[in-house]
């Protein structure tokens, strides 16, 4: 199993409009679910610490494999998201590691 992480850091000049911009991610990537062969699970999950260096918002997904992360990366429904939040989404970070299990 392949795990997914990708954290963001959210635009917005007020507090609402952050707000707003990081349920418009989450309801984004949540749409998500049942829509990627061989996506087995997706959370979005928002900073509840406040502290200064966090970043905004996670992405938690698992995979079959490294070929359906790939395929993920390149699937329409996938690509439209991430063309529906270019701006909304202002610094990056991800981090793709493989899962054994016993």
């Amino acid at each position: 199993m392949i795990r997914h992480i990708v954290m963001w850091d959210v635009s917005g000049p007020t507090a609402e409009e952050k707000q707003g911009n990081i349920e418009r991610l989450r309801s984004c990537f949540e749409g998500l679910r049942g829509r990627i062969p061989g996506l087995l699970h997706l959370e979005v999950g928002n900073d509840a610490s406040g502290v200064e260096y966090a970043c905004d918002v996670v992405l938690y997904s698992e995979f079959e494999s490294w070929e359906a992360l790939a395929a993920y990366a390149v699937h329409p429904e996938h690509l439209r998201v991430r063309d529906e939040l270019v701006g909304v989404r202002i610094a990056r970070h991800q981090v793709d590691y493989e899962v054994q299990f016993d």
